[in-house]
């Protein structure tokens, strides 16, 4: 297996910083032992003006096969055909990427003592494999490197020359350029889509693989186009992997499109929750859920969302009555949702009782067409989580786009706060609250949602209702008017029509 990376320089910045980039010196032909073989790292040219390293790959087949057995745990798969003979030593695969990794670790993460600027600096690159596995030809050679900034050249190789009409190979002649990429950004690419492209890995996919992509695919992989074909071919179409990478790199974009950290978005869950996610509720909190559980089934709700779901105690109440025939918890959170699933035991419940259960990963900010078409949906203490001016973001999702007939909307009271003889004057109830509102200030802005967008508000108070200071929880439920729940009945129902028709 070969590839070069070539660069060009100027006086000023010499093209042979490349060696300090790839911490190989450009005098020194340099060799590295490999699980499958040996991997040689020499400079063909280095000049101010143009310099180029060379990775050769020597794969030893013998080991290759025993290591593998040739199928199953660590089996490459090509060699069940022909265990000596095939493409593997010649044609660029995950043992190219592997040897990646382990020649080039430092400039693949962005390192370099002698120069500390040259890693950050953008520079003129060229990369050519010769051989390059491509199950999906040349146009998906260019779907995966273009939107990252290559110009791609890709080269069908012929079966054979002598006989044109046998067609192409799945092998291509690759050629990249650019000139807007850092060299760690440029490895980083390869590492990740020369086993995309070969379809096959030469080592058993485990658990941890998941964190090399993503690490791998930092900036890059959550926007890509083809992020789904990535993530499913570099994890050997393991399901359940695939999954888990797939929630990460959305939990990834909604915290980019939310301009924050992925741990402040994703904090639905206090870092040692994982040890005990069973904790005892409240009095209160058990007041609200069964204020919420009546409520609901006043207003005849079947399918209800539970909108902001956290660790599920809510869903695992509703899913206790037999009412509720759909129960659907929503949450940015994956490791919130992933100790609801646990605390629902969803791998354990029978047949029916899961049919009634779904936990969905998604942002209360943006509109979801997955959360039409619902009876009821609940937000139990979740609105003072957000900051104040991304309330109507979320107010338009809920009511304007999802319109359920019933939403239950349920928030602290900030005047109850001073019974609260453990919590300082001024402080919240958490730290996370953004707001605290009081009764009239609550009041007002349902009665502005409500009218805003046809429903009715009426408030009812959870837990002991204090004549000074009124109840520690406050609810509002709102109903949707007659007249425009008849009309989002016909546009839904035609929705339906219009989906069956096409």
């Amino acid at each position: 297996m070969f590839l070069t990376i070539s660069t060009t320089g100027t006086p000023e910045r010499p093209a042979t910083d490349l060696g300090y980039l790839l911490h190989k010196h450009p005098d020194n032909a340099q060799t590295f032992s490999t699980s499958y073989g040996t991997a040689h790292v020499l400079y063909p040219e280095a000049s101010a003006e143009r310099c180029t390293a060379a990775l050769l790959l020597e794969v030893d087949a013998v080991a290759l096969v025993r290591r593998g057995k040739g199928k199953g745990r660590g089996g490459a798969p090509d060699a069940a055909l022909a265990q000596y003979v095939n493409d593997r030593p010649y044609a660029a695969s995950s043992l190219l990427a592997v040897a990646l990794s382990a020649v080039f670790s430092s400039a693949m993460k962005g390192q370099c003592r002698a120069k500390p600027e040259l890693p950050g600096q953008v520079r003129p690159l060229s990369i050519e494999v010769p051989a390059l596995p491509a199950r999906g030809g040349a146009d998906l050679v260019r779907n995966l490197f273009e939107p990252l900034g290559w110009t791609v050249t890709a080269e069908p190789v012929a079966l054979d020359p002598e006989f044109p009409d046998w067609g192409d190979s799945r092998y291509v002649r690759l050629h990249l350029a650019s000139d807007t990429l850092t060299l760690a950004e440029a490895l980083r690419h390869l590492y990740v889509l020369l086993p995309v492209l070969d379809d096959a890995k030469h080592y058993w996919v485990a658990p941890d693989e998941v964190d090399k992509l993503l690490r791998a695919g930092e900036g890059w992989l959550p926007a890509h186009p083809e992020q789904k074909l990535i993530t499913s071919r570099y994890l050997s179409r393991r399901w359940s992997l695939t999954r888990e990478a797939m929630e990460r790199l959305e939990l990834v974009r909604l915290a980019e499109a939310d301009d924050s950290d992925v741990e402040e978005i994703d904090n639905a869950v206090e870092a040692d929750t994982e040890a005990e996610p069973e904790e005892k509720p409240t009095s209160l909190a058990v007041r609200r859920r069964d204020a919420i559980t009546a409520a609901l089934k006043s207003s005849g709700a079947a399918r209800v969302l539970d909108l902001g779901c956290g660790q599920g105690q809510l869903v695992q109440a509703l899913l206790k009555d037999p009412a509720f025939t759909e129960i659907v918890g929503v949450d940015v959170s994956m490791r919130a949702l992933t100790i609801a699933s646990r605390r629902l035991k969803l791998d354990r419940l029978g047949e029916r009782q899961a049919s009634r259960v779904t936990l969905l990963q998604g942002s209360l900010a943006y509109t979801d067409k997955r959360l039409k078409g619902y009876d009821a949906a609940v937000l139990c203490e979740v609105v003072e989580h957000l900051d104040l001016p991304r309330l109507p973001a979320l107010e338009y999702a809920v009511f304007g786009a999802a319109r359920p007939r019933t939403v239950l909307v349920t928030t602290p009271n900030v005047e109850y706060n001073v019974r609260w003889e453990a919590l300082p004057a001024g402080h919240s109830r958490h730290s996370d609250h953004r707001f605290e509102w009081t009764r009239e200030e609550f009041r007002t802005w349902a009665g502005t949602v409500a009218e805003r967008h046809g429903y009715e508000a009426e408030f009812v108070a959870v837990g002991p209702d204090d004549p000074e200071v009124g109840p520690p929880t406050q609810m509002a439920v709102f109903t949707m008017k007659t007249e425009t729940a008849d009309e989002t009945a016909n546009k839904t129902a035609n929705e339906k029509k219009e989906a069956k028709a096409a």
